[in-house]
């Protein structure tokens, strides 16, 4: 199976140039090949569900998720057809979210979990982390990322990149006010719990892996046994990847 965005003319162009290529591809059923952006990939794990592999080909931007292709397109082509990849498997964050309604909503993560102001007020947040309970937190929202995610919104906010392999989430704040709470990393399988101070005045909603939550009282982020699966091509080097785009 292929998939790629419609809306980005550089993966509509790839797409043409890889199904010329390998014009059966589409009617493999081991394999789900996503071109677009590491946005597109999200989009379509979330769609698809997690029961099959992913391999995905950069026509966006950065790539951190997928495949680089730019000047070597027969030699992806080639080691498609010969099934020269290796499935890689990532954990995923489970996030329990229950609305001011009293209404819950569950979903998992494989980028990232991050709640953020809903206002022009500031956040105001209880935040526990294995037990360990931070009080009136003041800032504009706060990340959960898996080390998959953490070249995405956890960078940008601050935080700190990992190679993708290692077993941990990182917890980043989005501009903190009071207390200057730094950016850090605790291991999978670390339970975090947000709840939000005066909901009704200082709105706050929740966002998994781009898929809108309004109106949070509370949220439950931790560990679960589901995971994504992502193939890469053989000789893919995750640490050299995470180098060059961040340093390029």
């Amino acid at each position: 199976m292929i998939v790629h965005d419609p809306r980005n003319p550089r993966a509509v162009a790839l797409y043409d140039d890889v199904t010329a290529r390998l014009p059966d591809l589409d009617a493999r059923t081991d394999i789900t090949v996503v071109i677009g952006g590491d946005g597109f990939l999200l989009h379509t794990v979330h769609r698809f569900g997690f029961n099959r592999s992913y391999l995905g080909l950069n026509g966006g931007t950065l790539g951190f998720l997928l495949n680089d292709v730019s000047g070597r397109l027969d030699e992806v082509c080639d080691a498609i057809a010969k099934d020269a990849w290796i499935e890689h498997r990532f954990p995923l964050l489970r996030a329990r979210v229950v609305r001011v309604d009293g209404t819950e909503h569950v979903d998992h993560a494989m980028n990232d979990v991050y709640l953020e102001r809903s206002s022009g007020q500031t956040a105001r947040v209880d935040v526990s982390i294995s037990g360990y309970g931070l009080q009136r937190l003041a800032a504009d929202g706060m990340i959960f990322a898996t080390a998959l995610g953490s070249t995405a919104y956890n960078f940008s906010a601050g935080g700190v990149p990992c190679d993708p392999g290692l077993p941990v989430m990182c917890v980043t704040p989005i501009c903190p006010h009071k207390p200057r709470l730094s950016p850090f990393v605790v291991p999978y399988g670390t339970e975090a719990s947000i709840e939000v101070y005066a909901p009704d005045r200082r709105p706050v909603r929740a966002v998994i892996d781009g898929r809108d939550v309004d109106d949070v009282a509370r949220v439950t982020i931790g560990p679960t046994t589901h995971v994504v699966r992502i193939a890469y091509l053989e000789g893919h080097d995750f640490t050299r990847q995470m180098m060059e785009k961040l340093l390029n």
